[in-house]
């Protein structure tokens, strides 16, 4: 079997807190998961993708990100555990929030459950460290995503979630050129259903079509 093709460059060397080797990484899609993947590889750390985002939406949406992460994984030979898609949960506890801006309250309380869930997994099955690739995107607020990550291992003895900066050292952009390399579905909004609707509404004041879920690509013409 040849062996999975990474990112031809010089990576210092990652250690986790604690100095421990095995991770859960809390994955939200294979574009933003790709670079952190590859780096904690480099760095020889044993790690699980733990991929439980409820809050993806439609159904259609959700199974894209999640094969092609599941995919990707398995390239790799990285375990990977599919969660519960408890996605009646997520609308439930975001009641009130429909109309909060993004990065607002209706995003903390979505971090807040999606790590709830990782660190209690972590704590029930010997992972000593959490850590997430959501804060390498540059539409997300780092400090939003760490102090939920923070406050999550917090509840339980013995878990830490580490706060890498996965954005720095050209992070970023070999996450961006992971992303054409593989050919990854290109995701166009956050993923929740008020994502969606306002970024359909920003589309329509511009005069644009509204989001076709599964048709653009990284690495396409018009990316």
């Amino acid at each position: 079997m040849n062996k999975p093709e990474v990112t031809p460059i010089d990576r210092p060397v990652l250690v986790p807190p604690g100095g421990h080797k095995k991770v859960l990484l809390h994955s939200c899609c294979a574009p933003c998961s790709g670079e952190v993947m590859e780096a904690m590889l480099a760095s020889g750390i044993d790690y699980t993708i733990y991929f439980y985002n409820p809050n993806i939406h439609p159904l259609k949406e959700y199974e894209l990100r999640k094969n092609e992460n599941i995919a990707f994984a398995e390239k790799h030979g990285v375990p990977f555990i599919d969660a519960d898609y408890d996605v009646d949960n997520w609308f439930e506890r975001a009641k009130g929030m429909e109309y909060e801006p993004e990065r607002g309250i209706r995003c903390t309380m979505c971090f807040d459950m999606r790590f709830e869930r990782t660190a209690l997994y972590a704590y029930e099955h010997g992972f000593p460290v959490i850590t997430s690739s959501l804060g390498i995107s540059r539409w997300k607020n780092m400090n939003q995503i760490n102090d939920c990550g923070i406050r999550a291992a917090a509840k339980y003895p013995g878990i830490v979630y580490w706060d890498y900066n996965w954005r720095k050292g050209g992070g970023s952009a070999r996450m961006i050129e992971i992303s054409k390399r593989e050919h990854f579905y290109q995701q166009e909004y956050c993923g929740c259903a008020y994502s969606l609707r306002d970024s359909n509404a920003h589309r329509r004041s511009q005069g644009r079509e509204p989001i076709k879920i599964g048709v653009k690509y990284y690495g396409d013409e018009d990316s």
